[in-house]
């Protein structure tokens, strides 16, 4: 009887391991949401609408044997899943990858699971957005500086101000990599506050064109017309609260072991942002799981032993797009990391934000 893999989470790497896995299983693919967001593009479909649509792909065209199940598990256990609707679906392999939250508009607001309003939601915050004069973004890790770099593609003359508690961006980069990132902020005319904080958040919601001032520890006075939230991330974990799989970290992440077992179950599988791993929570990383992931569960299914390990690195790796052309990276050489240019971004990620990748991953044009 063929065997059945169930994947809890159908994000970077939930989608890979199921489209791998499809020949070869029952794959059962498990979210709340319609189809798949390419994070990665959500900034610029916030920016530009008609562009917008090449952010989302529906669940119905990634598999072509396999099946997706529209609903949000609220528990698992070495056997299978239950879903908030009360369905059970059981399973021989399982596969978390449930990911992690952030804020809107990077990710889909979290009551928003159908891409139609998700898609109704970016265009409204474009109409908010584009009637501020003065943008303010609290966060400067990628998100927020990525979002500071796709307004000023589309609005040369808005100021732009990003405000960020931390002394240096990017931590962990080469000091070219973050040289090269202020330079082109400052060519860009995009202010950046470091080492300060708001003494309070803006009185106006995330997203919304409102007149406001805000203060900074240190004293200075901003005002602006609109914000948005860069910062905080949340782990998806709470459907294993219960305590029927495994015990979570303190930081409410999946103890794994190199294969990316959950510990104590050979048939148990964690990848991405959920996995108790030194990675950093980024989407190329997701996917690598995803790869060893499947390739081990192939091995089982051939009554083989699986042998894909993961060997967590300390070089860091990144592309970070300030709009269309623009931007800083860092990427892998047999010589260790080096920094990759504003044509190199441009071409691996800033042209299409990955769009051409997904399009085939989903079957799409």
């Amino acid at each position: 009887m063929e065997r059945t893999v169930v994947v809890v989470g159908g994000g970077y790497g939930g989608t890979l391991v199921a489209k791998e896995l499809d020949t070869a299983a029952n794959v059962i693919l498990i979210d709340p949401r319609e189809g798949f967001v390419n994070a990665a593009a959500s900034l610029r479909a916030l920016t530009r609408p008609g562009w917008a649509p090449n952010a989302f792909f529906p669940f119905g065209t990634l598999l072509e044997r396999g099946r997706t199940i529209r609903g949000r598990a609220v528990s698992v256990d070495p056997k299978g899943v239950t879903l908030a609707s009360g369905q059970r679906v059981e399973a021989d392999y399982l596969v978390l990858a449930t990911g992690s939250g952030y804020s809107y508009p990077a990710k889909p607001k979290p009551e928003a699971n159908d891409i139609a309003q998700q898609l109704d939601d970016l265009r409204k915050t474009h109409e908010e957005l584009s009637g501020a004069g003065r943008v303010l973004v609290l966060g400067a890790g990628p998100v927020g500086l990525e979002l500071a770099g796709e307004i000023r593609d589309v609005w040369p003359d808005k100021d732009i101000i990003i405000v960020d508690r931390a002394d240096q961006l990017l931590p962990g980069f080469l000091p070219e990599v973050r040289d090269g990132l202020h330079r082109q902020l400052n060519e860009r005319g995009i202010d950046l506050l470091q080492g300060t904080s708001l003494t309070a958040l803006p009185p106006v919601p995330a997203g919304q064109a409102t007149r406001f001032a805000v203060a900074t520890d240190k004293g200075e006075q901003i005002v602006a017309d609109i914000w948005f939230r860069a910062f905080g991330v949340h782990i998806n974990t709470g459907y294993l609260a219960d305590g029927c799989l495994t015990p979570l970290t303190d930081q409410a992440m999946i103890p794994v072991t190199d294969h990316l077992n959950v510990r104590g179950y050979g048939h148990v599988y964690a990848i991405g942002d959920v996995a108790d791993l030194p990675d950093p929570k980024m989407a190329s990383y997701a996917m690598e799981h995803a790869a060893i992931v499947a390739r081990n569960i192939r091995a089982q299914l051939a009554d083989d032993q699986p042998d894909a390990v993961h060997t967590p690195t300390l070089d860091r790796r990144i592309l970070l797009p300030l709009g269309t052309h623009a931007g800083v990276g860092q990427l892998p050489t047999p010589n260790g990391p080096a920094a990759a240019t504003a044509e190199t971004v441009h071409r691996r990620k800033g042209a299409d934000l990955f769009t051409a990748r997904f399009a085939a991953r989903f079957n799409q044009p």
